[in-house]
């Protein structure tokens, strides 16, 4: 409820790049440990290859790309308006 506020948990896990990407960018380390603990690490990876767009900022975007040793790191993925 804390990191997908707009709606109920389990429509939240209903997608669960977007609730992956809410805990990489907005997650306390607790919440980090816990995902990683029943998912692994490869699934915060997997978010980085085709992340949502408008749910990272440039911290959260960078901390992610260096813990998985990504140094040449792209251009945060926006939301396109038509």
């Amino acid at each position: 409820r804390r990191l997908v506020w707009w709606m109920p948990p389990e429509e939240a896990l209903e997608s669960p790049k977007r609730f992956l990407a809410q805990v990489m960018a907005l997650g306390t380390w607790e919440d980090v440990q816990q995902v990683r603990a029943e998912l692994g690490s490869e699934c915060f990876r997997a978010v980085l290859d085709d992340p949502p767009p408008g749910v990272f900022d440039q911290r959260s975007w960078h901390y992610w790309h260096h813990v998985f040793g990504i140094w040449k790191i792209p251009d945060l993925p926006r939301r396109q308006f038509h």
